[in-house]
């Protein structure tokens, strides 16, 4: 696989995304759903934003690594939440994720009127190899 960025500028570096990625010679490309809040036994959680995006995280993590795939193939993460608010003193999590695995993708992050459930935010990728 070749995977080029493009970034005409350099202030979305602090936000940790590009413009977009190029991507050619791909072995395969993985769509994931939304991965949100929810326990192994599908239950939502209830507990508040940070705790949330933890889960979530780590559920679209178990969703790449169960397919054969890795966290640095992602090219393209859409992010839902309930509260922008909410989710912008927690957002060093996601960018702290995004270094350790060397994501280089473009982002979507966008507030919606609900999620599932008691869910607040929910995860979407796009994951090549």
């Amino acid at each position: 696989m070749d995977k080029k960025s493009i970034s005409p500028w350099t202030w979305q570096q602090q936000r940790s995304y590009v413009q977009a990625v190029e991507v050619k010679n791909v072995e395969g490309t993985l769509y994931c759903s939304g991965q949100a809040a929810i326990t192994p036994d599908g239950t939502s959680s209830n507990e508040g934003m940070e705790a949330q995006l933890r889960l979530a995280i780590a559920n679209l993590e178990t969703v790449i690594d169960s397919a054969g795939y890795r966290c640095d193939g992602i090219v393209r993460l859409n992010l839902y939440t309930t509260s922008m608010e909410e989710l912008w003193p927690h957002f060093p999590i996601i960018q702290e994720w995004i270094a350790r695995h060397q994501i280089e993708q473009a982002l979507t992050a966008m507030e919606v009127v609900g999620l599932f459930e008691t869910l607040k935010v929910e995860l979407e990728a796009t994951v090549v190899k």
